[in-house]
């Protein structure tokens, strides 16, 4: 296995910076814009210092078509148009590396990471180039891997532990729902105390639509229980029996992964990762399907950015 040495392409802003010389230059990039994204599996704009409210007028040249959060499953809050902050976990715990929604029917193809305030300390997000991520595993975990995944979701109706169907469907009807997750192959009901049960199989690897390389690219080791570590689980398995856990993944054919599985995905996503730092106004555009993201601990008021586009 060769080393890793692939980073981000970093583009530092000339002049004054701010979002008018950012807007201005990726808009001089024009389609060109996508095939360097391709390329280069993610770009790092430094320097431009972009103030809060002009984040609209770049995500507009970087993003054109924003896509609501809808079957999200990590907490979040939207805080404008089809932007939310990123996932809302607590400081001192690492998010393992991810693609965005790759458990869903359908996921963006480009995501925006925009730092409104800089981390006090750490805070980094690594970036994952996901062929390699698939690369680093074991044969016997790939081969296990080749039939698929279910992922099963208990959401609640308002009240319990992990999010409610309103909250990760971002509507209070039920035939919204119901129309969303009709064309998503997922079997569903509603249950009797108001929360709906959502079984989905999905692949454990896609290929990319442009360079058709093959990439991990599902959330197996974040939606198994030994992924939320011993004391966790251990506490919700005192609660909760398996099968009304608020997420949970077996194999397509509903045999358990092993945690020795789970364990080996989360380890070694995160030591292939490149760690991106943030300063105040500083942007991150990654293909989603090329890259993996996570996040590092922090201590102080990191507040990070996200939005989505097809």
């Amino acid at each position: 296995m060769t080393e890793q040495t692939w980073t981000p392409l970093e583009i530092e802003a000339e002049q004054a910076g701010g979002a008018q010389e950012l807007v201005d230059r990726l808009t001089a990039l024009g389609g060109e814009l996508d095939s360097l994204l391709v390329q280069e599996k993610a770009l790092v704009f430094r320097g431009f210092d972009v103030p809060a409210d002009d984040l609209d007028d770049v995500l507009g040249v970087v993003l054109p078509r924003r896509l609501a959060y809808v079957h999200g499953n990590s907490p979040r809050t939207k805080v404008g148009g089809n932007v939310y902050t990123s996932t809302e976990y607590p400081p001192e715990f690492t998010i393992s590396m991810h693609n965005e929604m790759s458990y869903a029917y359908a996921w963006p193809a480009r995501l925006a990471f925009y730092c409104q305030i800089r981390p006090g300390g750490g805070g980094a997000t690594p970036v994952l180039d996901a062929a390699r991520w698939l690369e680093s595993l074991d044969d016997e975990v790939r081969e296990a891997f080749a039939g698929g995944v279910r992922y099963v979701q208990n959401l609640h109706d308002g009240y319990g532990l992990g999010k409610s169907w309103q909250a990760t469907f971002e509507t209070d009807l039920q035939e919204e729902v119901e129309r969303f997750l009709d064309g998503t192959g997922a079997i569903w009901k509603w249950k009797g105390d108001g929360g709906i049960r959502v079984e989905s199989v999905r692949p454990a690897t896609t290929r990319h639509p442009v360079t058709g390389a093959e990439v991990w690219f599902n959330q197996a080791d974040q939606w198994h229980p030994a992924g939320l570590g011993d004391d966790t689980a251990a506490a919700l398995a005192q609660i909760l029996p398996e099968d009304e856990l608020p997420q949970n993944v077996t194999f397509a054919d509903g045999s358990p992964i092993p945690e020795a599985y789970v364990a080996q995905i989360r380890d070694r996503g995160l030591e292939h990762a490149v760690d991106v730092d943030w300063a105040q106004g500083d942007l991150l555009l990654i293909d989603n399907v090329l890259l993996a993201h996570g996040r590092r601990p922090f201590t102080g008021n990191r507040r990070v950015l996200v939005a989505m586009s097809d």
